[in-house]
């Protein structure tokens, strides 16, 4: 599996949390940015990831800001990509499993490293059930290809 990471400068903490993770996980991952504190525009770097996983480059991204919305709003734009905004373990579980989500966005304001790492791990982990699901996540595609 490969991941590619980014954040703007409100989630540069909890992105090098998840970057442990996934050294800890032995997870190869590529780092997108940003790498200041100062503020920047979160679709500078939600975009490229997005299109990075899209592209088939990647087989799955993390995108972390102040709250985790503009990251995941930027990601939904780009064809084929499901960005699901996480704050708590279950739904990265729920995403995964019935969403085939490739995307995990989440907002460094909104929740702690402890459980960013909880959900993160579980996201990373967790294999798309397929089945009924199949059909729902097709009918997304088909909208995006029409």
């Amino acid at each position: 599996m490969k991941i590619a990471i980014a954040s703007d400068h409100g989630g540069l903490n909890l992105r090098e949390e998840i970057k442990s993770l996934m050294d800890e996980m032995n997870i190869e991952y590529e780092d997108f940015g940003c790498e200041c504190e100062t503020s920047v525009d979160y679709p500078d770097y939600a975009l490229p990831v997005a299109e990075k996983v899209a592209g088939g480059e990647f087989d799955k991204g993390i995108l972390i800001c102040g709250t985790g919305i503009g990251m995941s709003i930027s990601a939904n734009k780009v064809k084929g990509i499901r960005c699901a905004l996480v704050h708590d373990v279950f739904s990265a579980k729920a995403t995964r499993e019935h969403n085939d989500s490739n995307i995990l966005a989440m907002g460094e304001r909104v929740i702690g490293p402890g459980l960013a790492r909880e959900i993160a791990k579980v996201w990373l982990s967790t294999e798309f059930e397929g089945g009924r699901h199949e059909n729902r996540v097709g009918k997304i595609t088909a909208y995006e290809t029409k």
